[in-house]
């Protein structure tokens, strides 16, 4: 053992009994060990050994909680608190918690209040903003100027031109995708397997300008062609197709 752990075990007695008598509670040998290890660099052994000679001397009581001892001041060399006394100290920890929680309340606020701060911007940060905005507004207002200033304006009525013809296009637009779809569909039992499936992709896989167009693919109008006299394998008669695509 080391000097330094050596006069520590000889001064555990006196530090073990002024450590109880102050916190007045009842402790096992490992709550004293782990509450004093650091502070007083006692040792285990140390600690349980002077406990119990403080037990033996009766400077202190001990007893046993399940399969472990528990040690605590002797009650007896304390003074009586009397009724009054103990409802003082009640009304005292009443306050004091009232204290405590208005405190707290108060760090609560002052963190918010600085978090807030702290995510706002600096002084030159709102600077090289104001100028920055300042700068964007400049560039609308002189946007909106020659906007004013320009001579090839769209009135109203122009506008609600526009918008009639889209709709009207659009209506014809989708017409003439039903149509494509029917024919599709009379068409599909006239050829095998082979030749339905390359005339479904005809149909299916047109591009966005021969959608607009409203026709129907070159290979789509070679098939329909082809069948649009042609002999039905399923019911053995002949089949006339009439494809309306009109102007």
């Amino acid at each position: 053992m080391s000097k330094g752990r050596a006069e520590a075990a000889a001064g555990a007695p006196g530090i073990l009994l002024r450590y109880l008598q102050e916190q007045n509670r009842p402790y096992s040998a490992q709550d004293v060990f782990g509450n004093l290890q650091r502070e007083h660099g006692l040792g285990k052994a140390a600690v349980v050994k002077a406990l119990e000679q403080l037990a033996q001397q009766g400077k202190i009581k001990e007893k046993m909680y399940g399969k472990q001892k528990i040690y605590f001041a002797d009650q007896d060399q304390f003074d009586m608190v009397s009724d009054a006394d103990l409802q003082g100290l009640d009304t005292k920890i009443v306050a004091l918690t009232a204290k405590v929680q208005s405190l707290q309340q108060s760090c609560r606020h002052m963190e918010a209040e600085l978090k807030e701060l702290t995510s706002a911007l600096t002084t030159p940060e709102m600077q090289k903003e104001i100028q920055e905005l300042k700068k964007e507004c400049a560039g609308y207002r002189e946007r909106l100027k020659n906007i004013k200033a320009a001579t090839n304006h769209v009135t109203p009525e122009e506008k609600e031109q526009v918008y009639r013809e889209r709709q009207k296009y659009c209506k014809e637009w989708r017409k003439r995708k039903r149509m494509d779809w029917k024919s599709y569909r009379a068409t599909k039992a006239l050829k095998p397997a082979s030749d339905r499936r390359q005339l479904r992709l005809d149909f299916k896989e047109r591009t966005p300008h021969e959608e607009a167009n409203c026709s129907l693919s070159g290979n789509a109008l070679k098939h329909l062609g082809a069948i649009s006299q042609s002999h039905c394998w399923r019911c053995e008669c002949q089949l006339t197709l009439k494809l309306a695509l009109g102007n």
